[in-house]
């Protein structure tokens, strides 16, 4: 295993599944990644699939009966074994064709959709895997290079303004709606590309977690082009 080259070793890269899921979060290190180049033709399988709204989930039945060339077959080969160490794993992949996420315009001055950096909360220990095959990728920051949103000063004021409770309950108001999980990078933060083909394993928000949990968010999709992505 080898740590790439950020400003404070957030990432970590293994080189087989096994150490993906054996090799635990500590420090700074927030992200874990298999490093992979994959064979077959993942854009025909986008391809093939009718899309039934902006994002369209595809069962293993679907996958299945997909008439595909010979690259095509390889890149479905790829998709069912991950699907299934991940499932032998005790989580629950997820394959998605995306178009485009819901935008979130109910308050124009805080987005909580994932195109704005946000942490993944869970009551429970838990990590989130990622993967995408095709299309542009999600996109990491490093918890020193982004600013919890909540804590802008004129984004508070904001928040403030909607609330009309004791400030008690404030806190309550900020996490119940979501505002609490989301983040602003800074305008010198490097922006980290999670790549195509690589499985990833990033932290999460739950109590006693040792680790910073990552700050990620789905990319601006290019027009004409899906993703194709793998999570859980």
């Amino acid at each position: 295993m080898k740590e790439l080259p950020t400003t404070e070793n957030q990432i970590l890269s293994v080189s087989n599944f096994q150490d993906l899921l054996s090799t635990p979060f500590q420090g700074d290190n927030n992200a874990i990644c298999w490093t992979r180049k994959l064979i077959g033709d993942f854009s025909e399988i986008v391809e093939k699939v009718e899309l039934k709204k902006s994002i369209t989930t595809l069962d293993l039945e679907e996958l299945y009966e997909l008439e595909l060339s010979e690259q095509g077959q390889l890149a479905r080969k790829v998709l069912l074994n991950d699907l299934e160490v991940l499932k032998n794993h005790g989580v629950s992949p997820v394959l998605n064709i995306i178009n485009s996420y819901d935008r979130d315009t109910v308050f124009p001055f805080f987005p909580t959709d994932v195109y704005s950096f946000h942490v993944d909360r869970s009551p429970i220990p838990t990590d989130t895997f990622l993967c995408t095959y095709y299309g542009e990728s999600s996109e990491i920051v490093s918890n020193s290079q982004a600013v919890q949103k909540i804590l802008i000063p004129e984004i508070r004021m904001e928040l403030k303004k909607l609330y009309d409770g004791t400030d008690d309950d404030f806190k309550s108001f900020l996490s119940d709606y979501y505002f609490d999980l989301h983040y602003q990078s800074k305008p010198e933060a490097h922006i980290i590309s999670l790549g195509i083909g690589n499985l990833w394993k990033i932290a999460t928000d739950y109590p006693e977690s040792k680790v910073l949990p990552c700050l990620h968010r789905a990319p601006k999709e290019k027009n004409g082009q899906n993703r194709l992505l793998l999570i859980c």
